[in-house]
């Protein structure tokens, strides 16, 4: 039976009991971000499992195209794939395990006629159910079931969350011969001798992020029968790549290389890797997925790199894996037509990515070479992770191709140190101020070329999206045929519906999205007359010049953005209106999440005037005024009141943006149709930004309304807190502001009134050195300023001397010296003696003559810093003396 037979008589057995056959969903999964790819035919019923989406119907089989990346690095042996194709029933609370298993022992021995005494069953070992109807309905005896735990008979969930349940699974035995001779041989046993080929879960639970398990809504089935071995089984080949799913491939690569399959294993190895690699190439960029650096497009690049390189292996020079996707679309076009129909699109990219692997292959090899000399010769059994990040980052060879290179030769490599290499490298581009956002002078040499071969015509204002072909590239201030995924650069349009940034609106963001890549719109500048330079990253695949494309601009963004710019427009003339027309505009900033306005005026606005200013823009919004554009002569707009601003030029026609009678002003700007889409309109601040130049900041539609939100919980928690209508918060604040500075001076005057009582202790304990009058003491002040007064009033009382007090303020130690007037003209100097006894603090001081202030980080050192008060004065009076 061959493969389609296969795949038609499975569908119609289901159909026959009543089952909807469902569409393969994309390798791309729909709103499941847990998995890179669809691994299971189960993925597109989860949200009929769990409820949230009422299925089709009750019961549904599907024919599933899968993809699993743990086995990657195992193809090329006689078992392991990358894409396969999974065959499955479901019930959605319908029928349950007596169902399941019955109709997969018809499907199989009836339908399939495999021989009903090879076949070997597994159940959980907690499934008692399963266990008995095995034995007692479907015939089998105990000794060809066995019971296995979690690790066997327990499937799922597919990432860290979601539904699973417990699992029958079915064995077709190959013969003892495929065996490992032990007498408890049987499934679950790694030598080969039996083959899953069907699996029965047994859908009952969801499995939470904590690792609980709870019910689902109802019982499910899910079940997967691998198609490739079944076609193995019904086929009787020693390996699925022996089957018709593989072989056309096989064949059509081993005729152009002049072998056969089967003559070497280093020559089959090759073979299992390209006829499976290029099956799971060609479906994945059929379902949109192109080469790159992240997610599933590293997956794509890494299966397709790998492909090429076993292709050098067979003796491949050039490019040939993209006749091997036309094979792929012959064989599977009638199950999958989109394969047959994107054909030239899958192709291209395929050509391209070879292409550019192939151009450092070579020297990627030598390079490698040269480190497994290195690394033997030094008797090592690591290849350094930098010489692994060397081999990714300058000749595009994925870590894993690498590994299995090191393999080769017994050999690993340091993926930590990879790693780590890869962290600086991602580290140095963060610090590199991330996307391009403007054009350096080697950017505005080639972008003049297109000014004259190429000019971009603005159409964003009749379209959000467009088609338009790429008519120029550039990387690095140097015009390029390509731009490839992982990089950036300049793309020039044939048209564009991006707003280039003008007039104080910032550039447009967005996509640009081809068939053979996707890009990030970062930015949209004109850097010279006539030329919208569009700075993209490459998110996947690559885009050339030449390539037709969809410009998409981020419309949201887009809405915001038209708010704030009509809005400016209204809160200039609200200015002229409230403050006078000499309230010019002299700067502005339209961004999507604020308005920015500067305008001449001499003196703050003032709190009442921006309230009727706020008022005034607030009313016009109101009235839902159309705003128009029209395209006239600069006289003819002027002539009919409109405004031009100060120092922009201008040329013969101009576009005139009016809102009634109210506004009326020259601008290229993108706007709303009306003044009510413009929502809500706050004003934030009002600052000076030079002389005569005030700004205005101002939200509009949702930021608004989310400022105007934070307002209203403020307000009603003051309003709960102080126990006040809002009307009388204001005033009430101010009271608490009045009391509140009241007692902090009460409080002040307590503190010095406390500290002075240490006055009386300080004066008893003076000292003398060399007829100067010491007065020093650690004492107890709550702030410095507590602390200057308490000198003070020392210093009124001793008459002639010196002053030095110490205290731990806050948990830091202070340092105060005061000297007597009289003594300053001695040589006695506050600031040095600070200075010098500071150290013992871990800090330092200085000052004036009179008084010096210090202090530093350790306060327990303050009693020594006052002990040497007397040794550092005599040193000034002797260096005095002699001097």
């Amino acid at each position: 039976m061959n493969s389609e037979q296969i795949r038609e008589r499975f569908v119609e057995f289901f159909r026959e009991r009543e089952h909807r056959h469902m569409p393969s969903s994309s390798l791309v999964p729909l709103n499941d971000p847990t998995v890179l790819l669809t691994t299971a035919g189960m993925q597109q019923m989860t949200p009929y499992f769990l409820g949230l989406e009422p299925a089709p119907a009750p019961r549904m089989t599907s024919i599933q195209k899968c993809f699993r990346t743990v086995d990657i690095d195992e193809v090329g042996d006689e078992s392991h794939l990358t894409f396969f194709e999974m065959l499955g029933n479901f019930s959605v609370g319908d029928y349950f395990k007596s169902d399941a298993i019955s109709w997969a022992w018809e499907l199989s021995t009836r339908d399939f006629q495999i021989p009903p005494d090879r076949v070997h069953i597994t159940v959980h070992n907690d499934d008692e159910f399963s266990w008995d109807y095995w034995q007692s309905e479907i015939g089998i005896p105990a000794g060809r079931i066995r019971k296995l735990g979690d690790e066997d008979n327990w499937w799922g969930p597919v990432g860290d969350t979601g539904p699973n349940g417990p699992d029958s699974e079915m064995f077709y035995d190959r013969g003892a011969q495929y065996g490992c001779g032990e007498d408890d041989c049987g499934p679950g046993c790694n030598c080969g001798r039996f083959l899953e080929f069907w699996n029965l879960v047994f859908m009952e639970f969801f499995k939470e992020a904590d690792g609980t398990q709870r019910p689902l809504p109802s019982k499910n089935i899910d079940t997967g029968m691998g198609l490739e071995r079944m076609a193995s089984i019904l086929q009787g080949t020693e390996t699925v790549f022996e089957t018709d799913l593989y072989m056309p491939i096989i064949d059509f690569v081993s005729d152009r290389i002049g072998a056969r399959y089967g003559e070497r294993d280093e020559t089959d190895v090759s073979l299992r890797v390209i006829s499976d690699h290029a099956r799971a190439v060609t479906f994945l960029i059929s379902d949109g997925v192109f080469p790159g650096n992240e997610g599933r497009s590293y997956v794509l690049r890494r299966v397709l790199r790998r492909a090429v390189r076993h292709g050098r292996l067979l003796g491949f020079e050039g490019p040939f894996l993209s006749s091997l996707a036309g094979r792929v679309a012959e064989s599977f076009g009638s199950q999958y037509p989109d394969l047959s129909s994107q054909l030239s699109r899958i192709q291209k990219v395929i050509d391209h990515e070879e292409a550019h692997f192939n151009q450092t292959l070579a020297s990627g090899i030598e390079r490698f070479d040269e480190v497994l000399g290195r690394v033997q010769a030094r008797d090592e059994t690591t290849i350094p992770g930098e010489e692994v990040f060397r081999l990714y980052d300058t000749y595009g060879f994925p870590l894993e191709l690498t590994e299995e290179l090191a393999r080769d030769h017994e050999l690993t490599v340091d993926r930590d140190g990879f790693n780590q290499a890869m962290e600086r490298q991602r580290a140095t581009s963060r610090a590199g101020a991330g996307h391009i956002t403007s054009a350096g002078s080697g950017e505005l040499d080639a972008l003049r070329r297109y000014a004259t071969d190429s000019p971009t015509p603005f159409v964003g204002y009749e379209s959000e999206e467009v088609e338009t072909d790429v008519v120029g590239l550039l990387r690095d201030g140097t015009p390029v045929e390509s731009l490839q995924a992982g990089g950036n650069g300049i793309v020039v349009l044939q048209k564009t519906p991006f707003y280039a940034e003008s007039g104080g609106q910032v550039g447009d963001t967005g996509t640009i999205s081809a068939d053979t890549g996707n890009l990030s719109v970062t930015d949209t500048q004109r850097p010279i007359p006539d030329v919208t330079a569009h700075f993209v990253e490459v998110n996947d695949g690559f885009i050339e010049i030449g390539t037709p494309v969809r410009a998409a601009v981020d419309a949201e963004r887009r809405r915001r953005i038209r708010r704030n710019h009509t809005a400016t427009h209204l809160l200039h003339a609200a200015l002229r209106t409230t403050l006078g027309e000499h309230a010019q505009q002299a700067g502005s900033l339209v961004a999507p999440d604020r308005l920015r306005f500067d305008f001449t005026n001499l003196e703050p606005v003032g709190p009442e005037r921006l309230r009727q200013i706020q008022e005034v823009v607030s009313h016009e919004i109101l009235r839902n005024t159309a705003v128009t554009a029209d395209l006239t002569t600069y006289q003819e707009a002027i002539s009919r009141g409109a405004i031009a601003l100060f120092g922009e030029k201008y040329g013969d026609d101009v576009r005139m943006i009016s809102i009634d009678e109210y506004s009326r002003e020259l601008c290229g700007g993108t706007h709303v149709n009306s003044t009510g889409e413009i929502g809500p309109f706050v004003i934030t601040e009002e600052t000076s930004v030079a002389s005569g130049v005030r700004r205005i900041e101002a939200l509009t539609g949702e930021a608004a309304i989310a400022y105007l939100s934070e307002i209203q919980f403020t307000i009603g928690e003051l309003e709960q807190q102080l126990h006040v209508p809002a009307e009388q918060l204001t005033d009430q604040i101010r009271t608490l502001h009045r009391r509140i500075r009241d007692l902090e001076q009460q409080l002040e005057r307590m503190r010095v009134d406390m500290a002075s009582g240490q006055v009386d202790e300080i004066l008893a304990n003076t000292s003398d050195a060399d007829g100067v009058t010491v007065a020093s003491a650690v004492v107890e002040a709550q702030s410095r300023d507590v602390l200057l007064q308490l000198a003070d009033r020392c210093r009124d009382r001793i008459g002639s001397g010196v002053i030095v007090l110490g205290a731990d303020i806050e948990g830091r130690p202070a340092l105060l010296a005061v000297v007597t007037k009289d003594l300053t003209s001695r040589g006695l100097h506050a600031g040095d003696l600070i200075s010098e006894i500071a150290e013992h603090v871990g800090g330092r001081g200085g000052g004036k003559p009179e008084m010096a202030q210090g202090g530093g980080t350790d306060s327990s050192g303050l009693q020594t810093a006052i002990d040497r008060v007397h040794d550092a004065l005599r040193r000034q009076l002797t260096e005095k003396a002699s001097s």
